[in-house]
């Protein structure tokens, strides 16, 4: 799976992210999370109305697969035990935010590659 913004905008979030995986382990792979990346998922995803005006956003994503936003996209495809870890894991994430004792750090800019495209 594949994990977006958590480093961007705040520097609390990488932290909130490793906290909640700590105990389900799962692989995390940031390739979606380059500002420079050319499928621009960061900048595309409906989080982003959120970023831009300085909420610190992270989200997780499946990648990009031949099924990917088409109608072939269908229910038997759906791996339901990775789908309930995944669900988990963004339980422990929502969690992990809501429960802190003061709101995350606006510490850092938008990505450059936000104002440039």
């Amino acid at each position: 799976m594949y994990l977006v913004g958590e480093d961007k905008l705040s520097s609390d979030l990488p932290g909130v992210s490793v906290l909640a995986n700590k105990n389900l382990k799962m692989v995390l792979d940031g390739r979606y999370n380059d500002p420079l990346d050319k499928s621009r998922i960061y900048f595309r995803s409906d989080h982003y109305n959120f970023a831009k005006h300085g909420v610190p956003i992270l989200f997780y994503f499946d990648g990009i697969h031949r099924d990917y936003h088409r109608p072939t996209d269908t229910v038997d495809k759906i791996e339901f035990e990775l789908m309930a870890k995944r669900a988990q894991l963004v339980f422990l994430t929502a969690w992990e935010i809501a429960n802190r004792n003061e709101m995350l750090k606006r510490d850092k800019p938008l990505p450059a590659a936000a104002l440039t495209r």
